[in-house]
């Protein structure tokens, strides 16, 4: 496809100490095909990084970099294949999705802790530091390390609660009782920066995604093709890709053609938001400190009063 970016990395041959400039060793492969460049430019400014490893003789890793739509469709829009997980790897294949598909400011990286990612993340050329791109863990990979050394999933799940949490109120909640159980439980967490793993840290990057579980989405969908050459590989996330963009488009282009502005997905949440917001009513009492009570209306008829402090105004 013509506007393709393939980038092939290989590695030189040495015969008895002397190069050989006649033959190569595969070494790396980045590629991503222009309808996913183009999509990106219209999902969330958000990718979620992983890997699987191939199959039989192939015995490389595959990188996969996945964004989400404003319709919560999944898009695959970059590979890498590399001999495994290390920074050398990482580097590469972050180093290319950000040149040739993720170039705009403020991206956010959701991944694993993995000292390979963190290391191309942090290195001064690579275009991914704050205030251009900012990084952010996958929380169930963060439990699954905080189950090493506390066991128990009563404290794991208090953990997760806690990222979970929306604001700083319900997160000190869920911290407090995990503390119940040991001190050391939060010492250990408190050693990650929030804004990595907590949902009332991110400055609304994260858009709810805790985990990458929309990156291993897409390693259940290439099964079938680890096992492949890597010709016979890149052509079949081609033909893949070419299905999902041709069957996930006619959606779009139909409701498009009906003049309307927003997603399904979208839709369905502003409805949501709108019949919950029946139940409250906001009555000021401290204009002067932005305070004020929201009044919910239960399902027993009941009024219950929640004091919370409002957002300044502009």
């Amino acid at each position: 496809m013509s506007g393709s970016v393939p980038v092939l990395r290989t590695s030189p041959v040495r015969v008895g100490g002397q190069l050989d400039d006649s033959t190569a060793y595969f070494h790396h492969l980045f590629w991503t095909f222009p309808p996913c460049v183009e999509a990106f430019r219209h999902c969330k400014p958000l990718v979620s990084v992983d890997w699987t490893h191939l199959y039989e003789k192939y015995g490389s890793t595959l990188l996969i970099a996945i964004a989400q739509d404003g319709n919560s469709n999944i898009i695959p829009i970059a590979f890498a294949l590399v001999e495994g997980e290390n920074a050398e790897s990482w580097s590469f294949f972050l180093s290319h999705l950000r040149a040739h598909v993720t170039p705009q400011p403020g991206i956010l990286v959701i991944s694993d802790r993995h000292n390979g990612i963190k290391a191309a993340l942090e290195a001064p050329d690579g275009g991914w530091l704050p205030p251009t791109a900012y990084r952010a863990f996958c929380i169930r990979h963060v439990a699954a390390n905080f189950a090493l050394t506390f066991k128990g999933k009563d404290a794991r799940r208090l953990l997760v609660n806690a990222a979970y949490a929306k604001t700083e109120v319900e997160f000190q909640y869920w911290f407090d009782i995990l503390r119940t159980f040991n001190p050391t439980m939060c010492d250990w967490a408190n050693r990650i920066e929030y804004a990595h793993w907590t949902q009332h840290r991110d400055e609304g990057r994260r858009f709810g995604h805790m985990t990458t579980n929309i990156s291993e989405c897409v390693n259940s969908i290439l099964k079938g093709v680890r096992n492949l050459p890597v010709c016979a590989l890149v052509k079949a996330t081609y033909g893949r890709l070419a299905e999902l963009f041709v069957r996930k488009g006619k959606a779009p282009e139909a409701q498009l053609g009906t003049g309307q502005q927003f997603s399904q997905h979208q839709l369905k949440a502003i409805e949501a938001n709108l019949k919950a917001s029946r139940c409250f009513t906001v009555m000021q009492y401290d204009r002067d400190n932005s305070k004020h009570f929201i009044i919910h209306a239960d399902m027993r008829g009941h009024a219950v009063h929640m004091p919370r402090r409002a957002r300044p105004r502009p």
